[in-house]
């Protein structure tokens, strides 16, 4: 009979071990998507709002302010999951030099037991500037 409880105990091991194993996979994957889906939509919304009527004129590389904001919020709504809810605070635009800072925030909720909840923050910053190969 003590053997079989001993059965039991691994077995009941494996199974919390495997539960933990699962939940902290979810909880990675999710960063690594927000992290990957912020870095190339803002590659692409910066990229979608230079301003081609002074590069003309100038030669100089200046983005829009609000272009890039309206290219962000949709390209970023068109990709985002579904399942969760985002915040998106916007810090800085800068038109000249191209330079924008965003941060990225979503909540990953567990269950630990059947009535405890654990939930994560998630938040995903970036500073990126726009270079170009001249």
């Amino acid at each position: 009979m003590k053997e079989s409880f001993w059965g039991y105990l691994v077995i009941l091991m494996g199974v919390i071990s495997i539960a933990f194993i699962f939940f902290f996979q979810r909880v990675t994957n999710t960063d690594e998507h927000n992290y990957h889906l912020l870095k190339e939509v803002t590659e692409a919304a910066m990229f979608d709002s230079v301003n081609i009527g002074e590069y003309r004129a100038t030669g100089a590389i200046r983005i829009d302010r609000e272009k890039f904001v309206e290219n962000f919020i949709r390209r970023f709504a068109q990709s985002a999951s579904l399942a969760r809810t985002y915040e998106i605070k916007i810090y800085d635009v800068n038109e000249t030099p191209p330079k924008v800072s965003i941060e990225v925030k979503s909540t990953e909720a567990g269950n630990v037991t059947g009535d405890e909840q654990i939930n994560f923050d998630i938040v995903n910053r970036l500073d990126a500037i726009l270079e170009t190969p001249y």
